[in-house]
C-alpha cells in the first residue's frame, strides 16, 4: 500500500508497505490508532505514542502527532493507498 510517512524531525516521504496490521504496528512502533483529516484520507499513529515518550511530530487538522504516522487513504473499513499530494 503506497503511504505517505512522517517521522519526527524528517520530511514526508512516500513509502510502499504491506497492507497487514504488523506492518502499521511496526511503522508506528507499537498499537496503532486511526485518526480522520479527511473524506478519505486518515493518520496512523501510535495509540500510546505521548504515554511512551515519543518524539514531537507534527500537527495536522488540529491534532498533535508524535512518533510516526501514517498518511492513508480509505474505502469504507478498508485502507487503500493515499493519492492525494497535500502533505508532499
Amino acid at each position: 500500500m503506497r503511504v505517505i510517512r512522517k517521522k519526527p524531525g524528517q520530511d514526508y516521504e512516500w513509502v510502499d508497505i504491506p497492507n497487514t496490521l504488523e506492518s502499521l504496528q511496526h511503522e508506528v512502533e507499537g498499537y496503532i490508532e486511526v485518526v480522520p483529516i479527511g473524506p478519505d484520507t486518515i493518520v496512523v499513529c501510535n495509540e500510546e505514542g505521548s504515554l511512551v515518550g515519543l518524539k514531537d511530530n507534527v500537527d495536522i487538522c488540529g491534532y498533535r502527532f508524535v512518533g510516526t504516522i501514517l498518511i492513508t487513504g480509505t474505502n469504507g473499513d478498508e485502507l487503500t493507498d493515499y493519492t492525494g499530494d497535500d502533505f508532499i
